[in-house]
């Protein structure tokens, strides 16, 4: 009897039920890959909008971070875990479409963004706090908000995002520390011009 997963968050799934997944996949079978794919999608979408600041975009980021993935089946280890793979690809891919593409964050993107409140003034609210976050993100260099969105709204360890950004962990300690000032003053300015 085959067994048929639900789709639920990837952190619901045993890391042996994702292997056998992967050395399905990597003998062919498109079903286990699209367990695959479905346990990992929220994830890399969340990622990339993090990282991209835009909805369409990341969607097109986190379909060619599953392509590249269906392409190096052959190549990955089943014995190491998969998430750190898609963190870096998931980087990588959303470095490539920043430089493809210079331009100021559209309104869409906080009108995107997952609100819940009691009232409408309460989704405003939230809304208007989300894009402010954003708009200060896309104010910061792309190696402080890579190290900021992977640790701070990601929830990975210092020395996870050392090893994904590849660099030292102090270095990731310093574009953190950097970063935070950045966008701390990016607030204080913006909240500024509205007083």
């Amino acid at each position: 009897m085959e067994m048929v997963v639900p789709w639920t968050a990837p952190f619901m799934f045993e890391e042996s039920l994702l292997r056998r997944w992967m050395e399905e996949a990597q003998a062919g079978d498109a079903a286990s890959f699209e367990q695959l794919l479905k346990a990992h999608e929220v994830l890399v979408l969340r990622i990339a909008q993090r990282l991209l600041l835009d909805r369409e975009e990341a969607r097109d980021a986190a379909q060619e971070v599953f392509l590249r993935l269906h392409r190096s089946l052959d190549r990955f280890d089943g014995e190491r875990p998969l998430k750190p793979w898609l963190y870096r690809t998931t980087v990588n891919i959303c470095h490539d479409f920043r430089r493809k593409r210079r331009r100021v964050v559209s309104l869409e993107a906080a009108s995107n963004a997952t609100c819940s409140g009691p009232s409408p003034y309460t989704q405003l609210a939230a809304l208007e706090r989300w894009r402010l976050v954003e708009l200060a993100l896309e104010s910061i260099p792309e190696r402080e908000r890579d190290a900021i969105v992977l640790r701070d709204l990601e929830g990975l360890e210092t020395a996870e995002v050392a090893g994904i950004l590849g660099i030292n962990e102090s270095t990731v300690r310093s574009q953190i520390s950097k970063g935070r000032l950045k966008i701390r003053q990016f607030i204080e300015s913006q909240a500024g011009r509205k007083a």
